[in-house]
Formats: C-alpha cells, sequence, structure tokens
C-alpha cells in the first residue's frame, strides 16, 4: 500500500548487501565526517588566517549552503540519469574539495574547497535510492536506517578525530583525513556498487526550476548563517529574508506550473512527506545545535564556575557515545520499522532526544552527565533519522526517491544551520562582563530550546494519518507489497521500497 504507484522498471539483479551497503554507508561517513570536523578548530583557523570570527564561519556556511542546494539537485539527477554515475560525482567532489584545502593556504580557495565539500551532501538520497533498488527487500529497512543513522554517526566520528589530530599535527590533517576517507569511499563505490536499473526516463530538466531553489535557498541560509554577525534587524538580514520568501514562493508557482518539474509539489505536500520533512528540520536544528552547545561548554574553564576545561579531543570524546547511539539505533529502528512502521521509532527517537537535552539542562555538573546525555541524544536521533526515509519511500515512487529523500537531507541542514544560529545568539546574549563567556543560564536556556524542539518533533507523526495495522508492516517489510489503497500512510507499508 503506497501513496503513489510505483514505476515500472528493468528487473534488477539483486546484490547482496554485504558488497553494497559497506560502500554506502562509507560514503555516508565520509560526507559527515568531513561537513562537521571543522566545527571545533573554527577558532584556531580564525587564528591561522587572521580572520575574523564572522569571516571564518563562512567556513560552514558555504558547506552548509552547498549541501543545501546541490543535494535535492544531485538526488533528482540521479533519478533521471542513474544514480550510480551521480554518487560517484558527488563523492569526487567532496574528495577535489579536500584535495585543495589540503593544497591551499588562501582563506578564500579554502571557503572554495568547502563548498565543493558540500557535493558529498548528495550521498544521503542517493544512497537510499540504491538500497531500495538493489539489496533484497528483506534487507532494505536495515540498509536505509542503516545509511541515514550514518550521518549522526560520522558528525561524532568527525568530533573526536578532529580533537585526536588537532592534538599532534596541523589543522591540515583535518583535510587530509577527509580526503583518504573520500577517495577510499569512490573506490568502493565505483567497484562494488552496480549500475541502478532505474531511471526516470519520462521526465526532464527544470534549469529555472534549479535556479530558484538555488537562490532562495542561498538566502535563507546566508541570512540565517550570518544573522549573529550581522545583526538579526539589520538590511542585509531582513534583506535576504524577504527574498528567500519571495523566490521560494516563486518557485512553487513556477514548479506547479513546468511539465517536468525538478520537485513535484503534489508529492511534497503529501502528509507522509510533508510531515517527515517537518520533523527532519526540528531534529537537524536539535543535533547541529547541540554539537555546538555541548562542545563550547565543555571547553569552558571550570575556573567559572562550570564547563570542565575540556581540549578539542576531550570535547570530542564527551560527544563520542552519539555516534555510538546512533550506530545502536540503525539495528533497532530496522527491527521497529519492520514491526509497528516509522512512526513509533520517530516518536521515540525525538522523544528521546529530548529527555536528553532536558537532563542536561538539569544536571551537567560532572562529566559523566554529558557522557550520558550525549550517548541518549545520539540513540534519539539515530532512531529519528533511520525512520524518515521509510515514511517518504513509503509514500513516493521510486523514480522520485532521490529527490524526495533530497529534500528531506535539505530540510535537516536547514535545520541544522537554524539551530547554530539560535544556539549562537543565546550563548552571546548573555555573557559573563568581566570575561565575555556565555553564563550558565545561556546554556541552560539552550539545553531547553534544543529538548522542546525534540519534543515538537515527536508530536509532529501524529499528523499523518495511520490507515495501516501494525501488523501488516512485518510481511511488508520483509518483501510482501501489499495492496494499494487511495491516500494511504506509508505506516505499515512496504517501508524500504
Amino acid at each position: 500500500m503506497s501513496e503513489a504507484p510505483q514505476p515500472a522498471a528493468t528487473a534488477p539483479v539483486q546484490q547482496g548487501s554485504g558488497r553494497v551497503l559497506p560502500a554506502l554507508v562509507l560514503a555516508m561517513l565520509a560526507f559527515s565526517v568531513v561537513q562537521t570536523a571543522v566545527v571545533p578548530i573554527l577558532p584556531s583557523l580564525a587564528r591561522e588566517f587572521d580572520a575574523t570570527g564572522s569571516s571564518i564561519t563562512w567556513l560552514m556556511t558555504a558547506n552548509l549552503l552547498a549541501a543545501a542546494v546541490l543535494t535535492p539537485l544531485l538526488g533528482r539527477f540521479g533519478d533521471l540519469r542513474g544514480r550510480k554515475p551521480v554518487l560517484l560525482l558527488s563523492l569526487a567532489g567532496l574528495v577535489a574539495g579536500s584535495g585543495i584545502a589540503v593544497a591551499t593556504h588562501s582563506f578564500s580557495w579554502l571557503v572554495v574547497a568547502r563548498v565543493l565539500q558540500g557535493a558529498g551532501g548528495g550521498v544521503l538520497p542517493l544512497a537510499i535510492s540504491i538500497v531500495r533498488d538493489e539489496l533484497p527487500p528483506r534487507k532494505v529497512t536495515g540498509g536505509v536506517a542503516l545509511i541515514s543513522a550514518s550521518m549522526g554517526v560520522g558528525s561524532g566520528l568527525g568530533l573526536v578525530a578532529t580533537g585526536l589530530l588537532i592534538e599532534h599535527w596541523s589543522y591540515k590533517s583535518i583535510f587530509w583525513m577527509g580526503l583518504a576517507f573520500g577517495l577510499v569511499a569512490l573506490l568502493l563505490v565505483a567497484l562494488r556498487v552496480p549500475s541502478d536499473p532505474v531511471v526516470d526516463r519520462a521526465g526532464g530538466a527544470d534549469p529555472l526550476g534549479a535556479l530558484t531553489l538555488a537562490a532562495w535557498l542561498s538566502a535563507l541560509l546566508v541570512a540565517v548563517s550570518q544573522g549573529n554577525g550581522w545583526g538579526w534587524t539589520s538590511g542585509r538580514t531582513l534583506g535576504l529574508f524577504a527574498v528567500a520568501a519571495v523566490v521560494a514562493a516563486a518557485w512553487v508557482a513556477l514548479e506547479l506550473k513546468v511539465a517536468h518539474p525538478l520537485v513535484d509539489m503534489s508529492m511534497m505536500a503529501r502528509p507522509a512527506v510533508a510531515f517527515t520533512n517537518l520533523s527532519g528540520l526540528l531534529v537537524g536544528f536539535g543535533m547541529y545545535g547541540s554539537f555546538m552547545v555541548i562542545s563550547d561548554f565543555a571547553q569552558t574553564p571550570a575556573k567559572v564556575g562550570y564547563g570542565f576545561t575540556a581540549t578539542v579531543l576531550h570535547a570530542g570524546v564527551m560527544l563520542l557515545p552519539s555516534a555510538l547511539g546512533s550506530l545502536v539505533a540503525a539495528p533497532v529502528g530496522a527491527l521497529l520499522i519492520a514491526r509497528r512502521g516509522p512512526r513509533l521509532p520517530l516518536v521515540l527517537g525525538a522523544l528521546v532526544g529530548a529527555v536528553a537535552m532536558g537532563y542536561l539542562a538539569l544536571r551537567h555538573g560532572r562529566e559523566g552527565d554529558v557522557y550520558t546525555a550525549s550517548g541518549l541524544f545520539g540513540l534519539g536521533v539515530g532512531l529519528a533519522y533511520a525512520a524518515m526515509p521509510a515514511y517518504i519511500n513509503g509514500a513516493v515512487p521510486a523514480e522520485q526517491s532521490g529527490i524526495a529523500n533530497g529534500m528531506n537531507a535539505v530540510l535537516r541542514t536547514v535545520g541544522g544551520a537554524i539551530g547554530t544560529a539560535v544556539m549562537g545568539a543565546v550563548l552571546t546574549g548573555d555573557t559573563i562582563p568581566a570575561i565575555g563567556l556565555p553564563t550558565l543560564d545561556a546554556y541552560r536556556h539552550a539545553f531547553w530550546i534544543t529538548a522542546v524542539g525534540c519534543l515538537v518533533a515527536a508530536v509532529v507523526p501524529f499528523a499523518i494519518r495511520r490507515t495501516a495495522t501494525a501488523a501488516s508492516a512485518a510481511p511488508a517489510a520483509a518483501g510482501t507489497v501489499p495492496a494499494a489503497e487511495p491516500a494511504a500512510s506509508p505506516e505499515g507499508v512496504r517501508t524500504g521500497a
């Protein structure tokens, strides 16, 4: 049962998950490690390049912006022309960016390198589509859950690896790590992933839709990312928000009229897709925001009355349980999806995330509190991320899988940018006068805001109408395709395929 008919496709020769899945998981890890690895060393990079605080944030803004713009485009190109070649292109951008970052000593070129690394954002929707096409039906749900949860795993590992490398080598070692990860992932994908059999041969390009999507996303993310530095009521910030709103409205109107839209608005309006995207935005808000806040809190000198005087490595180790929690969440999420449908892991994951951050708001005096909250939060994020593709894949035909999951990834990225900006505004808005560090109340407020965001994400899935019994989920996950019903929710249907 699905909200959309499945496309006719050439019958694939299904590959063993042991051959295809490791390559796709490594590709996802490569991107997520590269994306977050620079976060703990931004102050060091500011000193290295003699850059201001607002300038150095472009190393994150440029990457988030490129990922947000390129992820849906690459996902759609994969739908149109085949997933494997576009996945290789996505990884090639990540490798090229890492290579430039290793070779350059110019701040401007480093920003360019981060833009190219953002092409790796296409890995998530493309890998999910490949799993949907290539793995045996009984393994699809677990494979999709593992790839999606790998985003949280890689983000946590990236923070730890950065701390370890910066303790012994220069900042260049961070980009060497990204280059090595990217090259190995590129090689494995080239050798192990077969050419996919499902392409949207009836579709067409939508260059104007691509340009307008890029324009409003760019305006929105630059305004959000730079709002703290420019001022939230400054002309530049408000102007960019206005541009984003106007161009986004024009983009929607355009996509409703063209014969072959980049993004099918009727698909985006389906409850299973729309509300899952809203949950993705809220969980992304929490994940990126919590990484920044916990890392800053841990590195605060204990003499101010809180914090642990942690090094970059020590702060990264405190976030390591989040990576382990996300790793555990993948098989647990797949099992819950197979037995109960995707609603339970999505709601449960968001609730666990809310509990973790609420706990940290109340108890933060010992390192054990941070380790506990970090592990719980990683488990929650992993469960939520594992469930999102299941909802989406159950609601869209296979030829729209790439763009649908790509837009979900975009909303996660936008949520992350908003979360980072909001946390930055909260921490800089209440500081200790003599030294300029955030007060303990500022950190408490940041933890509570993240908890509330996760709590809202836990409520959102109940807006998706459930039309199938949980009992139907088990055979569906095993590959039995139930008869179609109009406007059915993907809850309890063939969630992985």
